[in-house]
């Protein structure tokens, strides 16, 4: 029964991310035709709930998505199996949402480029 929930979590979480993808391509092919600096681009997203809640379910969705395949390629190649298994999956879902997370604060919110 785990199984074939992660196997709809991950394909909704590939959902979703198709069109945020789709519109992140498309935002940095206009920010790299219109000429933009990354101070530029950075003093139009600070402060942006918009933004925020755009990459923060970017961040989300690539978190879960990513965990999961990579729960089954732990499983398939590597034969892990149980608790560790498991352990694996929440650890790399965990360590991609902190990474994803600080940088969506650091686009969004965060004050100057050292914060």
């Amino acid at each position: 029964m785990l199984s074939l929930r992660l196997y709809m979590l991950q394909r909704i979480t590939a959902l979703l991310m198709a069109p945020l993808v789709l519109g992140h391509l498309a935002v940095m092919i206009y920010a790299i035709q219109g000429g933009l600096s990354a101070a530029e681009i950075l003093g139009r997203t600070q402060g942006s709930v918009l933004w925020f809640l755009f990459y923060g379910v970017f961040v989300v969705a690539v978190s879960a998505h990513g965990a999961i395949g990579l729960r089954t390629i732990a499983s398939e190649w590597g034969g892990l199996r149980g608790p560790v298994l498991d352990a694996l999956m929440w650890i790399v879902g965990l360590g991609l949402f902190v990474l994803g997370a600080r940088a969506v604060w650091a686009v969004t919110f965060a004050q100057g480029l050292g914060a």
